[in-house]
C-alpha cells in the first residue's frame, strides 16, 4: 500500500463518526414503529414510499457535513450570516420538538425493556425515566467520546441483529400471502383515511430535517477527539455511510413486519404501550420461534437507545451553540470550557423537560401511538421551514461555487421541497375537515 494511500485510509477512519451518529439518532422510532407497521399492514406496498422519502431529504440532510467540510463553518452559524432570521426560527421550533422527541424516544426504550423478564413488572414509564437518566450520565460523564463510541457500537450490533432476523425470514418464507402487496396491497394504503399514518411515516424517515444542523455540530468535537479535520470528500463518505445504513434497516424492518405480521398487524399499535411491546416481539416470535426474542428485543432496544442517547445530545447541543453565537461569545462548538458546561447544563434542562413530557402523558393516559405519532407529525409539519434553510445556506454565496450543490442535487432539492409543502398542505386540509 503507498504512503498516500493509507494516509486517505487514515483520514478516512479518523473521520468517521458523525454519519454513525446520525444514523443512530435515525433508526428509531421511524424504523421500529412506522417501518415494522407499515410491513404488518401493508406489505411492501410503502416500500416505495420509504425509499422516496430518504431519497427527498437526502440533499437536506447531508448538508449539515458538507455545508461544514467546505467552509469551516457550523451549519447554524451559516443559518446566521445567510438570514438573521433563521437561527431564531431553529432555536424556537427546536426547543418545542426537541422535548417531545426526546420524552417519545425513551417512552418507547422503557416500553421494550418490559420484555426482559426482571423489568417486566416494573412501570414502563419508570423505566423511560431509567433510560432518560442511563443516557444524561453517559453524556455528562464521556462527553463526546463516550458518545461516538457507543453509538458506533449499537448501530452496528442493530443493523447486525435485523440483518440476520430479516435474512432467516427470506430464508424461511412469510407467514401470509404478502407477494401480493406488491402490486394490490389489502387493504390499500392509498386512501386519505391512512394518511395520518403515511404522514408521521414520512415525518421521521429517516429523521426529522432539522437533523441536518446535527452532523455539522459533531464534526468539531470528532476533530477534536481524533486530532484530524474531515475533507469535503472524507465527510460526504462518512455521511454517506451513514445514511446508507439508515435505508437498510429501514428495508430490514419492512421485511420483519410484512413476513411476520402481513395481515394480522392492524392492531399493532393500539392498547397500551405495554401492549405494543409485548405484541411486537410475540409477533416476532410466533413467525420465527422463541429464539427470535434474542434478536429482536436486543436490536429494538439498541434502536431505541442509540436514538434518545444521540437526541438528548443532538438538540441540547444545537442550542447550546445557537445561545452562544446570538450572545457572540464563541462559535458554539461545544469546545472544552465554558462551552462544554454550558451544554451539560442545557442537557440537564432537556431532561427535566422530557420527563415533565413523560409525566403529562402518563397522567394524561395517552397511548403509544399518540405520543410517538404526534411527535412524527409536528416533524413532518416542520419539515419544509428547515428544508429551505438548508439548501439556501448551501447554495449561498457562503460556499464557494465548486462545493454547492450540482444541477441533479438542485433539482432533487426542489423536487423534496415541493413534495414536503405539498403533503403537509394536504395534511393540513384533511385534518381540518374530517
Amino acid at each position: 500500500m503507498t504512503s498516500s494511500a493509507a494516509a486517505a485510509i487514515s483520514g478516512l477512519r479518523r473521520s468517521i463518526g458523525p454519519g454513525i451518529l446520525l444514523a443512530g439518532a435515525c433508526i428509531g422510532g421511524s424504523h421500529l414503529m412506522s417501518s415494522t407497521t407499515a410491513g404488518a399492514r401493508f406489505g411492501f406496498a410503502l416500500l416505495g414510499l420509504i425509499l422516496l422519502t430518504n431519497l427527498i431529504k437526502y440533499p437536506f440532510l447531508r448538508v449539515g457535513s458538507r455545508f461544514t467540510a467546505a467552509t469551516g463553518l457550523s451549519l447554524l452559524e451559516g443559518f446566521q450570516q445567510r438570514n438573521r432570521t433563521y437561527l431564531p426560527v431553529y432555536l424556537l421550533v427546536s426547543l418545542f420538538t426537541g422535548t417531545f422527541t426526546i420524552a417519545a424516544v425513551s417512552f418507547v426504550a422503557g416500553l421494550l425493556l418490559t420484555n426482559v423478564p426482571v423489568l417486566a413488572q416494573f412501570d414502563p414509564f419508570a423505566l423511560a425515566i431509567a433510560v432518560l437518566a442511563g443516557c444524561g450520565l453517559i453524556l455528562l460523564m464521556g462527553h463526546y467520546k463516550v458518545l461516538d463510541r457507543l453509538s458506533k457500537l449499537l448501530v452496528a450490533l442493530l443493523t447486525l441483529l435485523t440483518g440476520v432476523a430479516a435474512l432467516s425470514l427470506l430464508v424461511r418464507g412469510p407467514a401470509g400471502d404478502v407477494a401480493s402487496s406488491w402490486l394490490a396491497a389489502d387493504p390499500s394504503p392509498w386512501q386519505m383515511a391512512d394518511l395520518g399514518f403515511l404522514i408521521p411515516l414520512m415525518g421521521w424517515m429517516p429523521g426529522p430535517v432539522e437533523m441536518c444542523v446535527w452532523p455539522s455540530l459533531w464534526m468539531f468535537s470528532r476533530a477534536r477527539d481524533s486530532q484530524h479535520t474531515a475533507s469535503l470528500q472524507e465527510a460526504e463518505t462518512d455521511f454517506n455511510l451513514g445514511y446508507g445504513i439508515t435505508v437498510l434497516t429501514a428495508v430490514f424492518f419492512v421485511i420483519l413486519g410484512a413476513y411476520t405480521m402481513y395481515g394480522s398487524g392492524d392492531g399493532l399499535l393500539q392498547g397500551s404501550g405495554v401492549a405494543f411491546a409485548q405484541n411486537l416481539i410475540r409477533l416476532y416470535t410466533e413467525a420465527m420461534g422463541s429464539w427470535a426474542a434474542w434478536i429482536i428485543v436486543p436490536a429494538a432496544f439498541a434502536a431505541m437507545f442509540s436514538t434518545t442517547l444521540t437526541c438528548l445530545d443532538a438538540y441540547p447541543r444545537s442550542i447550546s451553540a445557537i445561545q452562544g453565537i446570538l450572545q457572540g461569545v464563541d462559535r458554539g462548538d461545544s469546545a472544552p470550557g465554558p462551552q462544554r458546561r454550558r451544554l451539560g447544563l442545557w442537557i440537564g434542562l432537556h431532561l427535566l423537560a422530557a420527563l415533565a413530557a413523560l409525566l403529562w402523558a402518563y397522567s394524561g393516559g395517552i397511548g403509544v401511538k399518540d405520543f410517538v405519532f404526534g411527535a412524527m407529525t409536528g416533524s413532518f409539519l416542520a419539515a419544509p421551514v428547515f428544508a429551505w434553510m438548508a439548501m439556501d445556506t448551501m447554495n449561498s454565496e457562503l460556499v464557494a461555487p465548486d462545493h454547492r450543490d450540482g444541477p441533479l442535487m438542485r433539482g432533487l432539492s426542489w423536487f423534496g421541497l415541493v413534495f414536503l409543502i405539498g403533503f403537509s398542505l394536504l395534511f393540513l386540509i384533511w385534518s381540518l375537515t374530517r
